[in-house]
């Protein structure tokens, strides 16, 4: 499932930008102005902070373990979707396995009614955020009410001293239907458009990173529309199989879950990072061990019924090389 341009070992010069949607990371406090009641201990899922504290290990050790086999650093950035609070992003870097990585990150709270954002997690030894702001996703849904859905988090910010623009995304779902809702994935991609559009304004050839969970795999038309008319390269394209794919739903795979790039990281120029690997971290550690569901996503629940697994999807990841002026 690698697409790969280095032989597998562990490198100075690579590192690893990772996605990762954390299937509902709630805490376990009623907040009055979300619809978070299922996610307390005496709702629905009874939700209880023994449930709450192993999810948080098993996610933070899968987050330190992503390009851990042919990169020597943590990832440097890692996006992340289905999380209720900035209390849950600090509870989960707290974590023995991030405990002391010295991880930072930008959030900002989303006007979705489960009350489900989107973060970016960032190392500070190698990136360094230049500004960040949240971008409201204006769709309505057929009744004319508007979707109160995630923002999309816009980063800007240096890698290594080469600037980068990132999108966090979380687009809306396919709950009404695949059909019926890709308007607003479409409308989704346009927004994007439109920020991309700003930003080369002013910037030429900036290097654009665009990751998250877009509902949508690499064929459909808002991952199409953003791609062909930004001149993005998708590399996870070639990952999604039918027998490979982020999330499994009634024994079929998809690819939701995606890190576009710009060509920017193909011209492999000295001084610049360039692309070198795109993979679904699909560890058997992640995944349900025997039976009817062996080898799909190991989840947190099914329905109230509680699994105690990591997360309804894998986590994606690219490498970027650098190579540093001078060097061959």
């Amino acid at each position: 499932m690698a697409f790969t341009f280095f032989p597998g070992k562990r490198q100075e010069d690579v590192c690893t930008i990772a996605f990762y949607n954390l299937e509902n990371l709630f805490d376990t406090r009623d907040d009055p102005h979300k619809l978070d009641d299922d996610f307390t201990p005496k709702g629905f899922k009874k939700w209880t902070p023994k449930r709450y504290r192993n999810k948080l290990k098993k996610l933070s050790r899968t987050i330190s373990r992503l390009g851990g086999k042919t990169s020597a650093h943590p990832p440097v950035l890692v996006g992340l979707a289905e999380l209720e609070n900035k209390k849950v992003i600090h509870d989960l870097l707290g974590m023995q396995a991030l405990r002391k990585k010295g991880y930072r990150f930008v959030h900002y709270d989303s006007p979705d009614e489960r009350g489900i954002d989107t973060a970016l997690l960032y190392h500070p030894a190698h990136f360094s955020v230049t500004s960040s702001k949240r971008i409201p996703l204006h769709v309505n849904n057929t009744d004319g009410k508007r979707d109160a859905t995630r923002d999309i988090l816009y980063v800007k910010g240096k890698l290594h001293g080469e600037e980068m623009h990132v999108f966090v995304n979380h687009w809306p779902s396919r709950r009404d239907g695949d059909t019926a809702t890709a308007y607003k994935r479409i409308k989704a991609a346009n927004t994007i458009l439109e920020g991309m559009q700003s930003i080369e304004n002013d910037a030429t050839s900036p290097n654009y990173i665009i990751m998250g969970d877009f509902n949508d795999g690499p064929a459909d038309e808002s991952i199409r529309r953003l791609v062909d008319q930004a001149d993005l390269h998708n590399p996870m394209e070639v990952l999604h199989t039918a027998n490979s794919g982020s999330a499994n739903y009634k024994n079929r795979w998809s690819l939701f879950d995606q890190i576009l790039l710009s060509k920017t990281f193909f011209d492999r120029a000295a001084g610049h990072h360039s692309f070198a690997h795109a993979r679904i971290f699909d560890d058997h550690l992640l995944k349900e061990w025997h039976g009817r569901y062996k080898g799909i996503p190991f989840r947190t629940y099914v329905g109230k019924k509680y699994l105690g697994g990591h997360s309804d999807h894998f986590p994606v990841y690219v490498q970027l090389r650098y190579r540093k002026k001078g060097n061959d």
